[in-house]
């Protein structure tokens, strides 16, 4: 940490004194973010702008916004994989803007990268024109790309994963002369009107009537609450993908593009069987479908390898990313095969997709990622985080399955009471919900996500070490045993 500006907390307390969260339930926040109230206390020292985010502020905000219903805590700094509140509470954030950080908070050599480029007068937003800080990144992520892309196409989107997913169906509508769309059940894709169509939950676009026309979904091979039961349900499900593509009679015409996620990371933590990637690839190239890989989340190190599309040989025609890429700042991009490039001048546009200092931090962040081996620590790092998960869920029934490569982990809490007919136990979301509370208030931030949002998710920075590995375990532990077997209603005090 030598050689980092620190930034202050509050005055009298640097970032240098949090090195280490503390495991106990001391200083970490747990009111009701609703509750929280300005009052003189709350001010800055000159009495203008408040510490805590309060009661108007928050009134002022969409009830869009999300992650202060389950996680009433303020930010005030980050460092590492460690954040810290305005009252003193510190985390293990195992959130880390939901895997966009992969250097973590701080990292010298984001911030190295940033300043550097400020200091030169680069101009910081330049659409699609032509910059030096531009090049290097492409050329950084060019020399790390799939051998399959290595002399493919680069776009650079809006700012965000839905943009660029937006993006890549267009290509393959554009390419092909075909509009329909393959997406999978579990999928996410985004949140506007295009991606909502491709993303597999109901409940997020049933409100809103008629969205992307022409997109047929199927099941994903999810091992674990497998549509098909208990049986070979990734050859079953290839099987499916390769009616649905090839048959005549299957209903579906011959869809532009396929899109999936290598691991549904929204869906659950599923990753997806190699056997059915392969499956996938030939079909998609028969039929003459573009295949798309979303790899917003688990692209640039995250699982284990640099790209999750590799070991389970997706070989994807059009790769989608953001998060990691931009070093912690919005930046969005897909890199296509080369023959797809039909696009004519100006066919995808966006005010910001020409960010200097994202590029910068993006590329800083690729090195880093590359030199410090990350990928691989990545793996290592996961095995130790599901071993121990696993060992300290001991025989808890509620713990139904523990899955995830690298450092994308989840747990599906259940219901041992109640189970589907072929005996899988019920998905327990309301028991997810407060384990991830309980962890919070033993100085670890974690998301859920899944069926009924039941499967507790682990995307730390993969800058984390091993101790901060075992905290997190050991919080979890803590978190399970003091939530009771059997949960009270809603509207029942969150256990701490």
């Amino acid at each position: 940490m030598e050689g980092i500006c620190p930034v202050t907390q509050s005055e009298g307390v640097t970032l240098a004194e949090h090195d280490r969260p503390r495991t106990s339930t001391e200083g970490h926040g747990s009111q009701d973010p609703a509750a929280t109230e300005y009052t003189s206390r709350d001010a800055g020292a000159d009495g203008g702008s408040p510490l805590l985010t309060t009661t108007l502020p928050r009134r002022r905000e969409s009830s869009a916004r999300s992650y202060p219903q389950r996680l009433p805590i303020t930010l005030a700094w980050g460092r590492g994989a460690v954040v810290g509140d305005t009252r003193g509470g510190e985390y293990i954030d195992c959130l880390a803007g939901a895997g966009a950080l992969a250097l973590g908070h701080h990292h010298p050599a984001v911030d190295d990268a940033i300043r550097a480029t400020l200091d030169s007068g680069a101009p910081l937003s330049t659409l699609d024109l032509s910059t030096p800080v531009r090049d290097q990144f492409v050329e950084q992520l060019f020399s790390i790309l799939p051998s399959s892309l290595s002399s493919g196409r680069i776009l650079f989107c809006g700012p965000s994963g839905a943009d660029a997913v937006e993006a890549s169906i267009k290509l393959a509508r554009t390419c092909t002369g075909r509009t329909g769309v393959i997406a999978f059940g579990g999928g996410y894709h985004g949140m506007t009107q295009g991606t909502l169509a491709l993303t597999g939950r109901r409940s997020a676009k049933e409100p809103l009537g008629a969205l992307l026309p022409e997109v047929h979904h199927l099941p994903f091979p999810t091992e674990y609450r497998s549509p098909f039961g208990p049986s070979a349900n990734a050859d079953i499900a290839g099987r499916l993908v390769t009616w649905a593509l090839t048959d005549d009679h299957s209903g579906i015409a011959a869809p532009a593009a396929v899109i999936a996620e290598p691991v549904q990371g929204e869906g659950g933590v599923y990753p997806m069987p190699a056997p059915f990637a392969a499956t996938l690839r030939a079909s998609t190239r028969s039929a003459g479908a573009v295949l798309v890989a979303d790899e917003v989340q688990t692209g640039l190190g995250r699982t284990g390898s640099l790209w999750a599309s590799d070991p389970i040989g997706l070989d994807p025609d059009v790769l989608v990313l953001s998060k990691a890429i931009g070093g912690g700042l919005p930046l969005a991009v897909i890199v296509h095969r080369g023959e797809l490039d039909a696009w004519q001048p100006g066919a995808h546009a966006g005010t910001f997709r020409g960010s200097a200092l994202s590029m910068a931090a993006g590329a800083a962040t690729i090195r880093e990622v590359v030199r410090g081996g990350l990928a691989d620590r990545a793996r290592e790092l996961g095995q130790r985080l599901s071993d121990g998960l696993r060992a300290v869920a001991g025989d808890d029934a509620r713990a139904g399955d523990i899955r995830g490569p690298g450092l994308m982990v989840g747990v599906e809490l259940v219901d041992p009471a109640a189970a589907d007919a072929d005996g899988v136990p019920a998905p327990d979301g309301r028991l997810a919900q407060a384990v991830q509370r309980a962890m919070m208030n033993r100085g670890v931030i974690v998301e859920v996500g899944g069926t009924d949002d039941a499967v507790v998710r682990f995307l730390p920075p993969l800058i984390i070490d091993e101790e901060q590995i075992d905290q997190v375990v050991d919080a979890f532990g803590a978190a399970l045993r003091a939530v009771p077997a059997a949960l009270p209603h809603h509207n029942s005090k969150a256990p701490s």
